[in-house]
């Protein structure tokens, strides 16, 4: 069993930066590729990026590329969403998920951009003004 927490989250001008934490509990956090998604009010929720159990491996999708950054401390249970750059359109409640599959297996939620992730945290508010 594994718990997830996020936090960080808040409001931010566009063009700003904010760093999200997601903190899991459990001896086992380094056994599961972790990964962030997103859903903005009226739509579904949608991947955002992901990582390997080493944190040697990462993707994400286009929309962030080059302005948000995953990546992960094994040692204190936690794995980071760096964003920079801001626009209003990344305005969304964020997720934090936990995966036993690796990365680039065909069954991976996060490869397959599906919400078949093994957990999932409560989620926290991104909001960015123009």
């Amino acid at each position: 069993q594994v718990q997830l927490v996020e936090s960080g989250g808040g409001l931010v001008q566009a063009g700003g930066s904010l760093r999200l934490s997601c903190a899991a509990s459990g001896r086992t956090f380094s056994r599961y590729s972790m990964g962030w998604f997103r859903q903005a009010p009226g739509k579904e929720r949608e991947f955002v990026a992901a990582i390997s159990w080493s944190g040697g491996s990462t993707y994400s999708t286009d929309s962030v590329k080059g302005r948000f950054t995953i990546s992960r401390d094994n040692a204190k249970n936690t794995v980071y969403l760096q964003m920079n750059s801001l626009k209003p359109e990344d305005t969304a409640v964020y997720y934090c998920a936990a995966d036993a599959s690796p990365i680039y297996n065909s069954d991976s939620c996060y490869y397959a951009h599906s919400l078949t992730c093994d957990y999932w945290g409560q989620g926290t508010q991104v909001t960015v003004y123009s």
